[in-house]
């Protein structure tokens, strides 16, 4: 079917087809954009908004249709505007879990022209102080987990930056200057349409924060060029696949992301949406194309299964772990799931033997993975249905608005067929990292951003993610840099030496491990190291394998610990 596939790619991309594509510069950089591209997320939203009375969010028991979320979004627009002054180039700061009101709150912002920014929810109380005083954002909208943590740092904070608070789901007292949401959004009394906004396609819709190599985490800046690029990426990936199955004769059940379609898909986001994975691979094509969006308060198999059966869920994406967890479930054989034509995984690599269960287990779908990261606001790669099958091992080939190259650690390009850095050019490309002009420059350097992964690329364009060049592990899709944590295990008095690495995981991929050498003298025991870091590092990041050795770390001959030795060793 390859030969169809690119068949099916060049027609769709020709002048005058569906996804036809022109060249242009922004900042100084060549890319291909979509002819037909909306210029901002905001007229994503004005069109979705005209879907009324079908179903959009759906949490747990709590049910919203596009015509009710519109008003929820148009009162809070108008508050943030009216009340606090966000317009556009401003920010505006969300910390809570997938409650609806972090979609809305999405929506209200991007469409003011100001920035969402997106705080990780799993983030302790120095985490947030970080991520607020570096973003400074001129409102915080928060649950009442995150109102608890923030609260022993917000006078500090509002000395630097006046942060108005809006707390979500919260009973009690908050702290002065503060409101309940149910107090300031109210949708009965939303105006008609929108507040004015002036957004120019390169201007930040969202900011996403990676860990960083340094300790502190960057700030990824998400233009509304590369949003609406991506949410283009991920329905041409679908329409290529589409037409491909149709010229080999085979049916197709992948989802149709025409708005006009009649059909609701139905879309089940089990991650956060504080990552590219649920809100700009999710919500975005959920809400472009009048679909349903299925949130949950937190993972759990057994009651995905029950909603899958509930709703009618057609397309599911989570890590590869949630996926083998819903298959390995008694509950899989009872539940009805028969309405999945989505299976598929991001985040993290899915398995070759993962692909081949999904494939049996869905008569009316397939199996699909993605490459991607945050600083390509989402999909890099993508691989699907047959081709999927026939190369599990690949991520899938690159997305049309991406060049890509593989560099040498000089940066020079290396002979086809060799393992090499991954390099990504183009429109999905971030601008840059809020506030850290060195790592922009160090990181995407003439525009092409360095992903710290090792690759191969096929004759046919499919790529092979084979190692990474960073210092860094994925543990059930979330990024860990292992500087970040050596930096806060160093922080305690009696380690002289640690060093921080991935162990394999048959469920989250990888979980942190560190390897520790004390001080002459000192002691210490495991559960003192993790109530330690729970002080200043989220709970995920906080290693799950401690060993503590007698001798020094294993070091190369500029001085560098040999972490890939001292990982077989320990785990052999």
């Amino acid at each position: 079917m390859l030969d169809e596939f690119q068949e099916a790619w060049d027609e769709l991309t020709a002048p005058g087809g569906r996804f036809a594509m022109k060249e242009i510069t922004v900042r100084d950089v060549p890319m291909r954009v979509y002819e037909s591209a909306p210029p901002t997320m905001r007229f994503v939203w004005e069109l979705a908004a005209g879907y009324g009375d079908r179903d959009y969010v759906v949490f747990e028991d709590e049910r919203f249709t596009y015509a009710h979320a519109d008003a929820i979004i148009r009162a809070l627009a108008h508050h943030l505007r009216d009340v606090h002054g966000v317009g556009a180039g401003d920010r505006v700061a969300v910390a809570m879990r997938n409650y609806p009101e972090w979609v809305f709150s999405y929506w209200a912002i991007i469409s003011l022209g100001a920035a969402c920014v997106g705080m990780n929810a799993w983030w302790t109380t120095e985490e947030m102080e970080f991520g607020l005083g570096d973003s400074a954002p001129k409102v915080l909208i928060a649950d009442a987990e995150r109102v608890e943590r923030v609260v022993p740092v917000l006078a500090k904070l509002r000395a630097a930056n006046p942060v108005h608070l809006i707390a979500v789901r919260t009973e009690g007292g908050l702290p002065d200057d503060a409101d309940h949401w149910a107090d300031v959004v109210d949708p009965a009394a939303a105006p008609d349409g929108l507040p004015d906004a002036d957004i120019d396609p390169d201007d930040d819709a969202c900011i996403f924060y990676t860990s960083g190599t340094t300790g502190f985490p960057k700030g990824a800046q998400l233009t509304h060029r590369g949003s609406v690029h991506n949410l283009l990426n991920l329905a041409f990936m679908a329409a290529v696949a589409q037409a491909a199955a149709a010229k080999a004769g085979a049916a197709s059940s992948l989802p149709d992301l025409d708005p006009t379609a009649e059909k609701q898909n139905v879309f089940m986001a089990p991650t956060p949406l504080f990552h590219v994975t649920a809100n700009n691979c999710l919500l975005h094509p959920a809400t472009i194309s009048g679909s349903r969006i299925v949130l949950t308060y937190k993972w759990d198999a057994a009651r995905a299964l029950e909603l899958i059966e509930r709703e009618g869920v057609t397309n599911f994406s989570g890590v590869p772990t949630m996926s083998r967890e819903m298959l390995m479930h008694p509950d899989w054989h009872t539940r009805d799931t028969s309405t999945l034509v989505g299976l598929g995984g991001g985040g993290a690599p899915l398995q070759p033997d993962l692909v081949d269960k999904i494939d049996k287990s869905l008569p009316k779908g397939e199996p699909s993975t993605g490459y991607g990261l945050t600083e390509t606001h989402g999909i890099a790669t993508a691989n699907s249905g047959a081709l999927y099958v026939a190369k599990p091992a690949s991520c899938g080939r690159i997305v049309p608005t991406l060049d890509a190259k593989l560099v040498d650690d000089a940066g020079n390009e290396v002979p086809p067929g060799e393992p090499g850095e991954l390099c990504l050019r183009g429109s999905v490309v971030i601008k840059g990292y809020l506030n850290r002009p060195e790592a922009t420059a160090e990181s995407i350097p003439e525009g092409w951003f360095r992903t710290g992964d090792i690759a191969t690329i096929d004759e046919d364009g499919y790529v092979f993610i084979v190692d990474r060049a960073k210092d860094m592990l994925l543990r059930g899709g979330e990024n860990i840099y292992c500087s970040e944590v050596e930096t806060a295990i160093y922080h305690h008095d009696a380690v002289a030496e640690a060093a921080v690495f991935g162990v394999p995981d048959d469920r989250l991929g990888e979980i942190v491990g560190a390897a520790i050498v004390l001080a002459p003298g000192a002691s210490l025991t495991e559960d003192e190291l993790r109530d330690f870091l729970a002080g200043s590092l989220a709970k995920f990041k906080i290693p799950e394998r401690i060993w503590f050795l007698g001798e020094p770390l294993p070091r190369n001959a500029n001085g560098k610990f040999l972490k890939r030795e001292l990982r077989e060793s320990l785990t052999a």
